[in-house]
């Protein structure tokens, strides 16, 4: 038996200022931070100081007037991440792409780019994109619904394998004596097609460091989960608290045995916003002075962008949430709006409380408190199985990052359920996931 303690995993949630809403309007933030390279390249190397696992970075193709101020101007992901790779040498390098608006071909290319440029670290954040607003930046009036988007996103995480495959791990031969450059026999044509894409193959980038990158998953409904129970190695959920947590984890790792994959090559990191501060009052008072910063006009845009875009504009703030009329179904993401009518429910919140709540974690856990306190209910979550590790999510940017790094982690390693270094140059070596065998079907 082993007894040896469970390792935490730990991502960060890269976003402009920081995750909280008002964290652009905190005195600390810095102007402009979403379109800031060095600042960017400084926080990364923060992270990797901290033996984070990777960097995740998300992404929309959709804003408006009332989108989140690190949403509304920022750098394409791909293009950030190997940016960033050039400047770190561990840590793990997650973007997100959409398999509703992108193609096969242009994703796996990418991302064999992005693994060979960064030595082995790349990840897709797989996404089939929520807001219907996106349709109208791609050519289309209408944004695919719920269940056609995800049998889209499964095959066309079909096909992305398909041409990450097309190279088998030695096909280049680069004989400058006999003039073979590649082995033809090692070199497929995949010759796809399919209900949604018809596409010949060979990609035009060799097999990169780890076969493929590794797959990341955010969604949380039906559907999303039994995506992820068949594709996923790494999920990240919006868990308000622990017994969601628990209950989400044994549904998931409960469906992946009919895929016949082993309950160890997924791990679950739920979005964690940590407060920290030297007594729990300061931390108090640092989550206070954010939230005194929400204007409620932009708090209820957010709040809605999860009930159909609906308008809260002309409702009292006083009003108890469970007594506003919403639309009675959502094509966006389920399974957040599902967590906040459960939690306003719970809690008897009124529509400010709602908003402000949204608004400030967009339904992730916030953990407020010492750093002890905080590693207390780190190590909580994932001894009682609501969690394999945690997707952090700085309130505000630098400052929550710096008190992570500085006061927790330190924390974490003392227990003994962190690295004190990293295992490997790879992201899968450093997940504990196996390399993946070249495979023309799977």
């Amino acid at each position: 038996m082993n007894d040896q303690p469970k390792k935490v995993k730990l991502g960060l949630f890269l976003a402009g200022t920081g995750h909280h809403v008002a964290s652009w309007r905190h005195p600390h933030a810095i102007e402009n931070a979403s379109m800031n390279l060095t600042y960017f390249k400084e926080i990364a190397q923060t992270a990797e100081k901290g033996l984070f696992d990777l960097l995740f970075l998300a992404d929309s193709l959709s804003v408006d007037g009332n989108s989140h101020p690190n949403i509304l101007t920022r750098f394409e992901p791909m293009t950030l991440l190997s940016y960033i790779a050039s400047a770190t040498n561990h840590i793990g390098l997650v973007a997100t792409a959409s398999t509703t608006y992108e193609e096969p071909f242009h994703v796996a290319r990418k991302f064999a780019s992005l693994d060979h440029i960064s030595a082995g670290r790349a990840g897709w954040n797989v996404v089939t994109t929520s807001l219907a607003s996106t349709a109208e930046n791609f050519n289309k009036t209408e944004h695919l619904e719920h269940s056609a988007r995800y049998r889209r996103a499964t095959e066309f995480i079909e096909v992305a394998k398909k041409l990450w495959n097309s190279w088998e791990e030695d096909t280049l031969v680069i004989d400058k004596e006999s003039g073979r450059f590649i082995d033809k026999s090692k070199f497929h044509q995949i010759n796809h097609q399919g209900e949604f894409f018809s596409v010949r193959g060979p990609l035009n980038v060799s097999r990169s460091p780890q076969g493929q990158p590794v797959i990341v998953q955010a969604g949380s409904s039906g559907d999303g989960q039994r995506f992820a129970a068949k594709y996923a190695e790494i999920v990240f959920t919006a868990q308000a608290n622990k017994d969601d947590a628990i209950t989400f984890y044994k549904e998931l790792k409960g469906q992946m045995e009919q895929y016949n994959r082993k309950k160890s090559s997924l791990s679950i990191m739920p979005g964690f916003m940590p407060i920290v501060g030297a007594t729990e009052a300061e931390a108090q008072e640092k989550y206070e002075a954010l939230q005194e910063l929400i204007i409620p006009k932009a708090g209820l845009a957010i709040l809605g962008r999860y009930f159909g875009d609906i308008d809260f504009a002309g409702i009292s703030l006083d009003t108890p949430f469970t007594e506003i009329k919403l639309p009675e179904t959502v094509n966006a993401i389920q399974s957040k709006h599902e967590m906040i009518l459960k939690k306003a429910k719970e809690e008897n919140w009124t529509l400010r409380q709602t908003y402000q709540w949204v608004a400030g974690s967009r339904g992730h856990h916030i953990a407020i408190g010492t750093p002890t306190q905080i590693v207390d209910k780190m190590e909580e979550w994932v001894r009682e199985g609501a969690a394999d590790g945690f997707n952090i999510m700085p309130a505000l940017l630098p400052d929550s990052l710096t008190d992570f790094v500085t006061y927790v982690i330190p924390e974490l390693q003392a227990r003994g359920i962190y690295r004190t270094e990293y295992e490997s140059d790879t992201l899968r070596g450093n997940l504990g996931l196996e390399q993946p065998n070249h495979s023309l079907t799977k």
